[in-house]
């Protein structure tokens, strides 16, 4: 039995990617709102009646590709600071990995990323299920700035009188080991990581940037500097201030 109940699992696993790879396909030709099971069991050569065994409406199969969306960019994202650690780079070079992997994934997948970062679907809710997902990409910048914070290498932000109470809860909420005043920078950072993203993505940057990757890696360091994280020299200036870092060493040496 336990053969037989494999091979089921494993078909079903097969059907499921096939009914997702093609439900793709109508995203980049037809876009979300258009999303139709008929049509994707039509593709695949299914009955209607035997896809609904795998997804029941629409909405579900909906709530599948925004998951894997949500995941694969995350997935990006870890990857480029497991990365970027294993190298023991700044912590502002852990940064700006993390934001040209996320930007890399987006522009390979555009669709995918207008499935999750662009006009919502009519008719359509995203259920609790996706929220995890959702908050990968914000949790490995979170990482960033925690490990910076850990190793003296965050310039913790002043903290803003009117959005002290905001800023406790922010942090006490999404990043309890780093002080307040790191809340409000770090969740403005992260808004404006994709809307840059979002600006490449959807056209807006057409006749306006040329030197997108340039452009791009420019303004991911100032968001990062915004946060608070430091350069190699920011931090031996921090260290040393007044003096060049080699004579400070040298005179203490």
């Amino acid at each position: 039995m336990s053969t037989v109940r494999g091979v089921r699992e494993r078909a079903r696993i097969e059907v499921t990617a096939a009914i997702k790879d093609e439900a793709r396909k109508q995203l980049a030709a037809e876009g979300a709102a258009k999303l139709s099971l008929r049509a994707v069991a039509r593709e695949l050569g299914m009955a209607s009646s035997a896809l609904y065994r795998y997804f029941p409406s629409r909405d579900e199969l909906l709530t599948a590709l925004i998951v894997d969306a949500y995941d694969a960019i995350g997935e990006s994202a870890e990857a480029a600071h497991r990365a970027a650690r294993a190298e023991a780079a700044p912590h502002l070079a852990r940064w700006t990995a993390v934001a040209r992997a996320v930007r890399a994934w987006a522009l390979t997948h555009p669709h995918e990323y207008a499935l999750i970062y662009g006009s919502p679907v009519p008719g359509y809710t995203a259920p609790q299920k996706t929220t995890g997902p959702a908050a990968r990409v914000g949790f490995v910048l979170i990482s960033v700035v925690d490990d910076a914070y850990r190793e003296d290498g965050l310039a913790v932000p002043s903290l803003s009188r009117e959005l002290r109470a905001e800023s406790e809860r922010m942090a006490a909420e999404f990043a309890p080991g780093l002080p307040p005043g790191a809340a409000v920078p770090l969740i403005a950072a992260w808004s404006q990581l994709f809307g840059l993203i979002s600006f490449e993505v959807f056209g807006q940057f057409n006749r306006v940037v040329e030197a997108r990757d340039q452009f791009f890696l420019a303004a991911v360091t100032d968001l990062a500097r915004g946060v608070g994280l430091l350069g190699p020299r920011d931090v031996d200036r921090a260290r040393f201030p007044g003096q060049s870092p080699g004579a400070s060493r040298s005179s203490t040496g």
